[in-house]
């Protein structure tokens, strides 16, 4: 004869079964791919066991010009409800148009070099990134760029439109056309405050973005 076990022993057992999932366990089956591919976008996974907050400030931010502050809000996919929790992964080049400085701990840290950051937004969905502004690529052929991935509580990590700057002479109207909008439009307008120039830049989680 089976002996009965107690409901409270039960659901004691229960529990403790789903406490013993590890965090890529519980991860794997609840997350949903979206995004389309996106190569490098790993790299925003190399914070380690840092602890990330809402402001970060990139290497040699006292050292370069023009110092510039990236902020603003991410939102959920309501466009009004703070995102709380979203990891933002940003990497730029150096004032000659490199991405330079890296170190062998990666091949993302070798390829996106040393001007790299992350945060984790707060309650209120607030982000800042203090940096420099990058130069174009050596030629200049391309505008100034600050790459952005980001990576919302309930699914992967993926990129979405680069920061770009409003007054940049190569960012045409043929190119603003091209932008995807992923995200929202990435080009903002830098403002003078002080020593540094601020450039405000709302999130939405999932807009225009594959699968979301």
């Amino acid at each position: 004869m089976h002996q009965l076990i107690p409901s409270s022993l039960f659901l004691l057992i229960i529990l403790t079964a789903c406490q013993a999932q590890t965090p890529a366990e519980t991860s794997s089956t609840s997350q949903v791919i979206v995004g389309g591919p996106c190569e490098g976008c790993e790299a925003l996974l190399e914070y380690g066991d840092r602890l990330l907050f809402s402001v970060d400030t990139l290497p040699d931010f006292h050292k370069n010009e023009p110092k510039i502050v990236l902020t603003g809000t991410v939102f959920e996919p309501d466009g009004t409800t703070p995102a709380t929790g979203t990891i933002l992964y940003i990497y730029h080049t150096d004032r000659e148009g490199l991405y330079s400085g890296g170190n062998n701990s990666s091949i993302w840290s070798r390829r996106h070099g040393r001007y790299r950051g992350w945060i984790k937004t707060d309650e209120s969905g607030r982000y800042a990134f203090y940096t420099f502004r990058p130069a174009p690529y050596p030629g200049g052929q391309e505008v100034e760029h600050i790459h952005l991935t980001v990576k919302p509580a309930q699914t992967n990590e993926y990129y979405i439109d680069n920061f770009v700057f409003d007054d940049d002479p190569l960012l045409t109207k043929e190119r603003r056309n091209q932008l995807q909008n992923r995200g929202g439009s990435g080009i903002i307008q830098l403002k003078r405050e002080g020593e540094l120039w601020r450039g405000e830049r709302d999130i939405v989680l999932g807009l225009n973005v594959l699968g979301y």
